[in-house]
């Protein structure tokens, strides 16, 4: 047989056996409707369930993990690390629309927004065997500042959540991006740009986390960036630092300050007397930290890299914390 032919054969055949491996490893996405309790419309949701659960009798409660899509997305966004590691811990995974990409005023942090999320939690509880004990949110970029928005006004929901590269602070977001595509995007979901009225004002602030954290306090946040983004990517670490010093004023804890901040947000910025807290390891992360702060039982890490998320990290945060029967929540890796 010629090379070229040999080379195609095996190719071929190596792509029949990995398709059906990877179809084994994969779930189905489930797409179902949720009236909105908010304006009754129907909502577009995707799920994930665990392998097998459909023919299984077992009655062991499941985890929930709400996953939440980026700025600019929608329904239709993939994440594939994430999917794969909620089937790999048989998670329940739910994957909300909440009004899509953030360029009109029913997204956006909206009241409509919030309460789509509200509503997949509930509509997943009817519906399957969730354990209320570990429910569980995650997002990146606008889901990070989704994910910290409904901690901050939800805080009874959720055992723990994890937020990365978010937006904390949209009038601030909107100073840095008026002029790129992220400034009309705000001014269409907030009425305008910051300062052309009270009213518009009081949509950017009642979208944004930043005055709503010290609600959060109760929940288990953790808040991470990495430290070059704002330089090569859309959300300056400031977001996430500034964020975490809301939670660190309601518990109590010790602030990032100015002149910490200054020092890490400038391109290679380094802190020129870290704690030994900033030098942690962190196997989840695998990723050098640059600073790492605890407030309560939330933490905020600026990591080297850019825009993005760490699914193992995220993950690697949430799974250790369950809600017990007086309403506390344990943190189960205080244990080991």
């Amino acid at each position: 047989m010629p090379l070229h032919q040999l080379i195609l054969k095996t190719i071929f055949t190596a792509l029949l056996c990995y398709f059906p491996l990877q179809s084994n490893l994969a779930q189905k996405k489930i797409k179902v409707m949720i009236t909105s309790t908010a304006d009754q419309t129907q909502q577009p949701c995707y799920v994930i369930l665990p392998r097998g659960y459909e023919k299984s009798n077992n009655v062991d409660k499941i985890p929930l993990l709400i996953s939440l899509h980026s700025w600019s997305a929608g329904l239709e966004q993939a994440k594939p690390e994430l999917e794969k590691q909620a089937v790999k811990l048989g998670w329940i995974y739910v994957f909300p629309h909440f009004r899509g990409p953030n360029q009109t005023p029913a997204a956006c942090g909206s009241e409509l927004a919030q309460q789509d999320i509200l509503d997949a939690v509930v509509w997943a509880k009817q519906n399957y065997r969730v354990d209320h004990s570990r429910i569980y949110l995650t997002g990146a970029s606008g889901g990070g500042h989704m994910t910290m928005l409904m901690v901050s006004r939800h805080p009874q929901i959720w055992t723990a959540a994890s937020a990365w590269v978010g937006i904390s602070d949209l009038a601030q977001w909107h100073t840095l991006h008026e002029k790129s595509r992220y400034g009309a995007m705000l001014r269409k979901s907030c009425g305008g740009a910051p300062g052309d009225s009270a009213i518009v004002d009081a949509q950017y602030r009642q979208r944004s986390p930043l005055p709503f954290l010290k609600h959060s306090n109760k929940v288990p946040l953790d808040i991470a960036a990495g430290i070059h983004d704002g330089h090569t990517g859309s959300v300056p670490i400031s977001h996430s630092l500034l964020a975490f010093n809301e939670i660190a004023t309601a518990t109590g804890d010790r602030l990032i300050t100015a002149n910490e901040m200054k020092q890490l947000s400038t391109p290679q910025g380094r802190l020129e007397n870290p704690l030994p807290l900033d030098q942690e390891q962190d196997t989840a992360l695998d990723r050098e930290i640059y600073l790492r702060r605890y407030a309560g039982q939330s933490r905020v890490t600026i990591f080297e890299g850019g825009h993005e998320g760490i699914t193992a990290a995220a993950i690697d945060w949430l799974q250790r914390f369950h809600r017990l029967e007086n309403g506390s929540i344990y943190d189960g890796s205080k244990q080991k």
